[in-house]
């Protein structure tokens, strides 16, 4: 069972339909091929760091005839942005104003889909909110003071 993390669109429509379900994980094609793949899911300043760390390291490598350390260097990048791929998409979202509904647990995507629908349709828009809680000015304890010993004050002990 994979996770999902539904995102919502920021103000426009609130259809279950225009939300964007990104699976919490590991993304081969992310580590495979880098900066395509964070291009392609529009991450356009990922996807140019990238390639430029991924640049500069193969070239430092050759220019200190350690080709294997910049080739192992690039591959770090490479599994890093396998790992943490899906959280930079969600990050990005969230800086475009995409809120983050929650999250849903199924075998692939279509069930995912199918959960969050059921799901969204079943509550409300926004829960009422929780009434306020005003103290009683008139029941509360005086304050007490005076000298105070160590290192905190407690009003209302010696």
């Amino acid at each position: 069972m994979a996770i999902y993390v539904v995102m919502e669109q920021p103000a426009g429509s609130n259809r279950a339909e225009d939300a964007i379900l990104v699976r919490d994980g590991f993304t081969w094609l992310g580590f495979l091929f880098s900066p395509v793949w964070l291009a392609w899911h529009r991450l356009w300043i990922e996807a140019l760091l990238t390639f430029a760390v991924a640049a500069i390291l193969s070239v430092l490598g050759e220019k200190l005839g350690l080709s294997w350390a910049g080739s192992a260097l690039s591959l770090l990048v490479s599994l890093y942005i396998g790992l943490e791929g899906q959280g930079l998409r969600i990050s990005a979202l969230r800086r475009r104003g995409w809120r983050e509904w929650g999250v849903v647990e199924a075998g692939n995507l279509g069930g995912a889909e199918a959960r969050y629908v059921l799901e969204a349709e079943g509550q409300e828009e926004e829960p009422a909110p929780m009434p306020r809680i005003v103290p009683d000015t008139n029941q509360a304890r005086p304050a007490q003071t005076g000298m105070a010993l160590g290192l905190t004050h407690t009003p209302g002990r010696p």
